[in-house]
């Protein structure tokens, strides 16, 4: 009801801003605003819009009222038409969601702990949203296909994109993609940071950062770290190493984490950059030393372990995250409300609770400031690309 209301007002405003004619009748005298009446003065234009937009269920406009007003002065109609806009973009935003909204994982169901967080994320917002929302996993191509298919979605918030590094921040550097991520996504939301470490087989004399540094300048080409697939972020990490530290160690990618870990502990590689969640078992079992935290802070989990960036790599930062992207030019307000839910649920107890279990922190951010950190983390990963002599079509 409120977005037909909007539309009337839409529809009238319009019309009062361009109905109108500057020519005066003969025996009409000239006022102090050329081509007016002398019976018009300079009134500013917020005050004469507010008498058009009295209220947004103020819709009425008899058209003789209109017609009997041509002789008034136009209104700057690029100011009227961003007004009749945001009236309308309004009008929508109050009555969103009238339906189920689709938050969208580029990746198969249950397979990582992207798809477990939203599923949690998405049942708590279901409530405050009164509409259902729906987990849909569109996986393919490492996370892209996905982000492709809510980019050419319609910018009305009820197609939503579970957003990570992968796709998001690398793959443009990469890959050939049918979308640009920047320019057809808008940013929501970042919802979790998903901390990374530097782990070794327990065989290589080292405990530390400093220590594996020196061993590698001492063997350069004769060590070897596994990743979980070219261009993923335990693959970047280490060439992000190798490119802070200058050093020459060898790539070994295999498809999927669990066999890139399994040779990393069997000794057939000897380090690779993962979570927490899939290495803490592993250290506790003694199958391989962490060396190293990959983010810029501590883990409150395993708060003994010095970051790299604290052992001589200054703004050393690798981490998964997690945040919520819409199709561009999603009206604001909706994109507000959307981050308004998101963030109360975020910031619950049980919500942060939830993440610590999956390995991840909570790392909330608004729009601009997600819209940021985003762009930073797409330059950062395109200059470790361009340094490993990465590309893949």
């Amino acid at each position: 009801m409120r977005a037909a209301r909007g539309a009337e007002a839409l529809a009238c405003a319009v019309l009062r801003c361009n109905i109108g004619d500057r020519r005066l009748p003969a025996n009409e005298p000239a006022g102090d605003i050329p081509g007016t009446p002398a019976r018009f003065t300079r009134t500013p234009i917020a005050s004469r819009a507010s008498t058009l937009f009295k209220s947004q269920n103020d819709v009425s406009c008899p058209l003789e009222s209109i017609v009997t007003e041509r002789q008034e002065m136009r209104l700057n109609p690029v100011v009227c038409l961003a007004a009749c806009i945001a009236l309308l973009g309004s009008a929508w935003a109050q009555d969103y969601p009238t339906r189920p909204i689709r938050l969208v994982v580029p990746y198969p169901a249950g397979s990582s702990s992207n798809d477990i967080i939203a599923r949690f994320l998405a049942q708590r917002l279901s409530g405050p949203l009164g509409q259902q929302v729906i987990v849909e996993n569109r996986p393919g191509a490492g996370g892209n296909v996905g982000s492709e298919y809510v980019a050419k979605q319609a910018p009305d918030g009820y197609a939503l994109l579970v957003a990570t590094n992968g796709p998001q921040a690398i793959a443009p550097n990469v890959f050939k993609l049918n979308h640009d991520n920047q320019r057809d996504l808008t940013p929501v939301i970042m919802v979790a940071n998903v901390p990374y470490m530097l782990v070794v087989h327990p065989s290589l004399p080292v405990k530390n950062v400093k220590e594996f540094i020196a061993l590698a300048k001492a063997r350069p080409g004769q060590m070897f770290f596994a990743s979980s697939g070219n261009a993923g972020t335990p693959h970047l990490c280490w060439e992000l190493l190798k490119t802070m530290a200058r050093i020459d160690i060898v790539h070994v990618p295999y498809k999927g984490g669990a066999p890139a870990m399994m040779d990393t502990i069997g000794g057939q590689t000897q380090m690779y950059c993962t979570g927490l969640i899939a290495a803490t078992p592993q250290i506790k079992a003694g199958r391989i030393r962490p060396i190293g935290m990959a983010t810029l802070e501590r883990s409150p989990a395993m708060p003994d372990i010095p970051t790299v960036a604290e052992q001589g790599l200054p703004g050393f930062n690798v981490a998964s995250w997690f945040g919520i992207m819409a199709p561009a030019n999603t009206p604001n307000a909706i994109v507000q409300r959307l981050y308004t839910e998101v963030a109360k649920v975020v910031n619950t107890d049980e919500m942060k609770k939830f993440l610590l279990t999956q390995g991840a922190e909570p790392m909330v951010m608004d729009p601009p400031k997600f819209s940021e950190f985003l762009r930073a983390e797409t330059e950062k990963w395109g200059k470790v690309v361009k340094a490993a002599k990465l590309k893949l079509d």
